[in-house]
């Protein structure tokens, strides 16, 4: 049998480290090659992490939520594994990338090992998960180490009962539950093998409370995988950028009877024109006289980088989060074109497709709510662009139109700027040229 170590791929554009969000095999599987093995996250997108053997996983090299070094170990694989097989094979002697000897990989019997005696990057952590240091000189590209052993394989162990009489759980979750009352011995765990975890506690508890009462457990949701990417990059730009936000109200009644014109006449043939595409229009071609709000500032070099072309994100909200997926080359867009483009990008994030190209590179940010966007809002620059342009939703006012009140379809634009290279007068006329031309809309088609 050979045991392989595969390595945290080097997923390319300078990333150093990632963050696993899922696995999708377990020790015992059996793999196919190129079979998926786990999720991660990188700055950018949620990457999908293949086999480069087919084989039996015998230990996994980190937990989900845990962040790992590119060129780290990511997962050992027992090679040339017959289907029925459940055996693992015993330890043998490994050889590392340079061709060093490294220590043997440990079989059934590691486990009760003390931890000096653990192979360098390779520490327990809980029942099947163990958690990896890179290993130094390692490629940091997808790589495998092998070993063959010619020692007999154990028995496979005999399934553990259903029902242990001193069940697993984490000490927090003794804890709770010696101070709800509740017996482990009596549940039955949910977690993994047999595990029980704080929602086996709150069914507990719920079982035991009277009809119509509330359980008073906490839930405490560690954020992980894309969350703690938005939280990390929220916190970066707050922290980073001295924001400076803008609001300004807009009168879209010609820009809606346009709309509703356009899609009544070519709405079958070209497709439906949705309100976001002639805002993404105005937003850029408000551009031509601010090329310093087209931009990117790295605050480390003190450069401020401006763009001819305009990559334009698109804040778009999913199951999994915030994303911004990037509108290239918006200028080049006519509105039908600029509306399937953004339909496009919106279903692609939404459903986890969209790929990292389609979510980097941005040199301005819109960003709506729609329906649910308020009266005024106070978006976060992201970073290292300098502003975004914050659109809210359209209501029908009563306001003062030609010397007269007469109901209107009004909408505010609330927008942010990096004051460091953005002065209040330079946002405030450039969210003014925004606003001429989407209450004159005629204007978006004169060159």
């Amino acid at each position: 049998m050979t045991l392989h170590t595969i390595r945290m791929p080097d997923i390319g554009e300078g990333i150093a480290e990632v963050e696993i969000v899922k696995w999708h095999v377990a020790p015992g599987d059996l793999v196919a090659e190129d079979q998926t093995l786990c999720d991660v996250m990188t700055d950018k997108a949620a990457v999908e992490v293949p086999s480069s053997i087919a084989g039996r996983v015998v230990e996994l090299g980190g937990e989900v939520g845990q962040v790992m070094a590119v060129g780290s170990a990511l997962i050992r694989i027992e090679a040339d594994v017959a289907a029925g097989s459940n055996a693992p094979s015993a330890p043998a002697a490994t050889r590392g990338p340079a061709g060093e000897a490294a220590a043997p990989v440990p079989g059934p019997a590691a486990a009760a090992q003390p931890p000096g005696r653990a192979e360098p990057g390779w520490a327990p952590a809980g029942a099947a998960a163990l958690v990896p240091e890179r290993v130094p000189g390692s490629a940091p590209t997808s790589t495998s180490t092998s070993t063959s052993t010619s020692a007999p394989a154990p028995a496979a162990p005999a399934p553990a009962p259903a029902r242990p009489a001193h069940p697993l759980a984490a000490p927090a979750v003794r804890a709770r539950a010696h101070a709800l009352g509740i017996d482990l011995g009596g549940l039955r765990g949910s977690g993994p093998e047999g595990r029980v975890v704080h929602a086996d506690l709150d069914a507990a508890r719920r079982a035991g409370l009277p009809a119509g009462a509330a359980s008073e457990a906490v839930h405490e949701i560690e954020l992980i995988g894309l969350r703690r990417k938005i939280a990390q990059k929220m916190q970066e730009s707050k922290r980073q950028i001295p924001h400076y936000s803008y609001v300004e109200e807009v009168d879209v009644t010609e820009l809606a009877a346009l709309r509703e014109a356009l899609n009544a006449q070519h709405g079958a043939s070209r497709g439906e024109l949705s309100p976001l595409a002639f805002i993404v229009r105005a937003v850029v071609r408000a551009l031509a006289g601010f090329p310093q709000i087209n931009a990117r500032f790295d605050d480390e070099a003190g450069v401020l980088s401006t763009y001819e072309a305009v990559h334009l994100g698109v804040a778009t909200q999913t199951e999994a989060g915030l994303m911004v997926p990037v509108l290239r080359q918006a200028q080049t867009l006519d509105l039908w074109a600029c509306s399937k483009e953004i339909a496009r990008l919106a279903a692609a994030a939404r459903s986890g497709k969209a790929v990292r190209e389609e979510l980097s590179g941005s040199t301005l940010t819109v960003t709506s709510l729609g329906k649910l966007g308020g009266i005024a809002s106070t978006p976060v620059i992201n970073r290292p662009e300098v502003a975004i342009v914050g659109v809210n939703r359209i209501v029908a006012r009563p306001m003062v139109h030609a010397g007269a009140i007469a109901v209107r379809q009004m909408m505010n634009l609330s927008s942010s700027f990096d004051h460091r290279v953005v002065d209040g007068a330079q946002a405030a006329a450039y969210i003014q040229a925004v606003r001429r031309l989407l209450e004159h809309p005629a204007l978006l088609f004169v060159e």
